[in-house]
């Protein structure tokens, strides 16, 4: 490409896009995007989380990485992946536009096997973490981490055309929103 390009005038590139949306309510456009994926949504204060967190994974084994602190029904070590019932992790950002998850292997979100494995995640995101667009994420995201993206369950509609949950990671995604 430097050879095709060699010699060539210098191009100024427009970078003028929309960098935000406007939304008068970042966090109930995110919980609506979340809902419309097939995704279990709570928003609650924040100092309703751990209670929330402890319910729905009351009489669950579940994986928490260690920089994350949420009390959960019964924590396992992440050397027991195979055999627990899900993961509670936090996220880098999230994306009310799209409705999507992004996780960047920060210690409350562990390596990235633990939410690609259980068949449950349960995500507990902050209401300053939730940005209006995609370009406002990438901005805040360090491209040398390893990102993983999360638009609701993992499905598929490979195989003729029948939606397959659970194929590529959770079958079900929980979702706490901490206002």
């Amino acid at each position: 490409m430097r050879k095709a390009v060699q010699g060539a005038a210098e191009v100024e590139i427009p970078r003028d896009y929309r960098m935000t949306i406007p939304r008068d309510d970042l966090v109930a456009h995110f919980a609506e995007r979340v809902d419309d994926y097939r995704a279990i949504v709570h928003v609650v204060p924040a100092a309703e989380v751990p209670a929330l967190v402890a319910e729905v994974t009351k009489g669950k084994r579940m994986i928490v990485p260690g920089g994350a602190a949420f009390a959960v029904g019964q924590a396992v070590p992440e050397d027991e992946l195979l055999s627990a019932d899900g993961v509670v992790t936090g996220c880098a950002v999230a994306i009310a536009e799209t409705g999507t998850i992004v996780l960047d292997a920060g210690p409350d979100q562990g390596r990235r096997a633990l939410t690609l494995v259980p068949d449950y995640h349960l995500c507990v995101v902050r209401a300053d973490q939730i940005v209006s667009g995609v370009p406002e994420a990438v901005a805040r995201l360090d491209p040398a981490r390893p990102l993983t993206w999360i638009s609701g369950p993992s499905a598929t509609s490979d195989i003729e055309l029948n939606r397959v949950e659970g194929v590529h990671g959770p079958r079900t995604l929980e979702v706490i929103v901490s206002t």
